[in-house]
């Protein structure tokens, strides 16, 4: 992908999580198993890094890759809580049904509740993940997006 293509591009599979120039965002639960392509794509359309967990400021918003190896989910969330700025959403890659380490859409449920997140969209977003949209309350209150 070429660092100068267009944001808007609806072909570059990041395009569907609503990132937007200049955001900055953290992510957590990097491993081999991450989806290149889709990472590749949100720096594209924010002309930023990601930035991973020794980031020391605030975050747009928060991309965590979870398996179901990878300890608590609330847990997990709860730890993203930290990095993101008011009215800043987290985006919860999961592997698709099907795939290993796929996690149940009641158990994300149960923790985004638990976390105190609302979680507000689920889609396709690779193809061995799926990303749930988990909005603070100020985000659902029509903070950022």
């Amino acid at each position: 992908m070429s660092a100068t293509a267009d944001p808007a591009d609806k072909s570059n599979p990041a395009h569907r999580l609503g990132f937007e120039k200049d955001q900055i965002i953290q992510e957590l639960g990097y491993d081999e198993d991450t989806d290149q392509e889709l990472r590749e794509g949100i720096e594209e359309i924010t002309g930023t890094d990601l930035v991973d967990e020794d980031y020391d400021d605030v975050a747009d918003a928060v991309l965590l890759w979870h398996r179901d190896d990878d300890g608590d989910l609330t847990d997990s969330l709860v730890d993203a809580l930290e990095y993101l700025a008011e009215g800043g959403l987290i985006w919860l890659l999961t592997p698709k049904t099907g795939r290993d380490g796929h996690i149940e859409a009641s158990e994300i449920a149960d923790a985004a509740r638990t976390a105190g997140l609302s979680q507000t969209s689920s889609i396709a977003v690779a193809k061995d993940w799926a990303a749930t949209r988990l909005a603070t309350k100020a985000a659902t209150k029509g903070g950022k997006r």
